[in-house]
């Protein structure tokens, strides 16, 4: 019972609560946008086994649904798998690197190329 009345206590002082005038309130901090065209990184070489395991997984228990429980039976397989299993998803990851560092580099020189035609145009507005 002290609990309980107690909480209603401090209930009631949050509701007379009233903040000083000259209280400063932290700013909000802006959140970056990202930017659409930016080129996402791949994914890693576990997760190219993932999809292939969980297929498998589901085919041979399809009474399991939970993603977790999925999950955590892949992350076991992953451990265990030998360097020379693991080779597959490692090239497949390695590709999709190297695809997306190009990509990347060419949006950094378009992205680079674009703002120096945008700060152009505001020196010459004045």
């Amino acid at each position: 019972m002290k609990r309980a009345s107690k909480k209603s206590r401090v209930n009631q002082k949050d509701k007379d609560y009233i903040p000083p005038k000259g209280a400063i309130a932290k700013p909000k901090q802006k959140t970056k946008k990202e930017d659409p065209n930016k080129p996402k990184k791949p994914p890693t070489a576990f997760f190219y086994f993932l999809e292939d395991f969980r297929k498998e997984y589901q085919e041979q228990n399809p009474d399991v649904r939970s993603m977790r429980d999925i999950g955590k039976a892949c992350g076991d397989k992953w451990k265990t798998m030998t360097f020379e299993d693991k080779v597959k998803y490692y090239d497949i990851a390695t590709e999709k690197r190297a695809e997306f560092e190009e990509a990347m580099a060419e949006y950094l020189k378009k992205k680079e190329s674009g703002e120096d035609k945008e700060s152009d145009e505001e020196f010459d507005e004045y």
